[in-house]
């Protein structure tokens, strides 16, 4: 990639990683007024409403067909309707501490899929930057308290599910953006997002007699404003910008900044909601930053083999080649 080009991607991966930061904010928030099925539910409608609003003023283009939404689906399957149904569903059963150093995972295993898949090869020192911001995020999690002890088999198994939801759509997503426009893939997973969700939360609500209490939620003022901005910017937004790095950088390193993300969480949770700073929050946000930078900037180290060059062919009738000189200065003396 050229300079400019380095530029405009790695600025849209980390205004994804700031948006994806401040989201657990406001679901927080919106968690206060509505289930999380209702949450995920209102979410992808208001991002499907900002969609169509872009489409219809001209400002997003589409040429997906309907043929087409096949081809997408796998990847919409994938994040966002598996990654949030197995994170929603595995947060029920385990801490947020140790859904976090299990969620931390996806770099590592999207690395591993970027391998097999679009047989991308990143260096040993590339490899060893993705785990270092592995484990910084480890560290800030078992420091919080996370333990084996009350771990839940289930909850810790839905959540790794959801890391690898998560790490198979920045695989595919890498492969199909090659052949598909970004506005289209974006399009169609806020769309597939709004149809598997509204469709669940609102037969749980006719399962339950309790329809009219679908929109109730909205009267409150705080849960309105966290919709829009998860809507809005934390599943259109960053889809877009997500979907628009992959297209021109490797999975892995694209993977290493949802960690960045984590550490932005945790210093809103410091900075807006009180929480504490410690050691080991430093210490675990130096390894993060650490691990992304090397993961994207560091050279391969020399697990690569260089590709040598050809050798030149060896002329096919090496005694006539003295003649040519004569005959090309007699056409030159013409």
């Amino acid at each position: 990639m050229n300079t400019q080009r380095d530029r405009s991607v790695y600025a849209a991966v980390l205004v994804y990683a700031l948006i994806i930061g401040f989201s657990f904010l406001f679901v927080k928030f919106a968690l206060t007024a509505a289930s999380p099925l209702d949450t995920l539910a209102h979410r992808f409608t208001v991002s499907l409403v900002a969609a169509s609003a872009l489409v219809l003023t001209g400002r997003m283009k589409l040429t997906v067909r309907l043929r087409d939404i096949g081809a997408v689906l796998p990847l919409a399957m994938l994040y966002p309707t598996l990654f949030f149904t197995f994170q929603t569903f595995g947060l029920a059963y385990t801490s947020s501490s140790e859904a976090g150093i299990v969620q931390a995972m996806a770099p590592a295993l999207t690395m591993i899929l970027a391998a097999f898949v679009l047989k991308e090869r990143p260096g040993l020192w590339q490899q060893l930057s993705v785990l270092l911001s592995v484990a910084g995020v480890v560290l800030i999690f078992a420091m919080k308290g996370a333990s084996p002890e009350s771990a839940s088999l289930a909850g810790i198994g839905l959540i790794a599910l959801s890391a690898l939801s998560l790490a198979g759509y920045g695989v595919l997503t890498r492969k199909m953006a090659q052949s598909r426009s970004v506005s289209d893939i974006t399009f169609m997973m806020s769309l597939i997002g709004f149809v598997a969700f509204n469709g669940a939360a609102v037969v749980r609500h006719m399962s339950q007699g309790t329809l009219p209490a679908f929109f109730q939620p909205f009267g409150n003022g705080l849960f309105a404003l966290s919709i829009v901005y998860l809507g809005v910017f934390s599943s259109l937004a960053s889809s877009f910008l997500s979907n628009y790095a992959l297209a021109r950088l490797e999975a892995y390193k694209m993977s290493a900044f949802n960690n960045v993300a984590t550490l932005i969480t945790i210093l809103t949770g410091v900075v807006v909601l009180r929480e504490s700073m410690t050691v080991y929050h430093v210490a675990g946000g130096a390894m993060i930053i650490a691990g992304v930078l090397g993961a994207n900037f560091l050279r391969s180290g020399g697990t690569r083999t260089p590709k040598r060059k050809p050798k030149p062919r060896a002329a096919t009738h090496p005694v006539a080649a003295p003649a040519s000189a004569p005959a090309e200065s007699a056409r030159d003396a013409r």
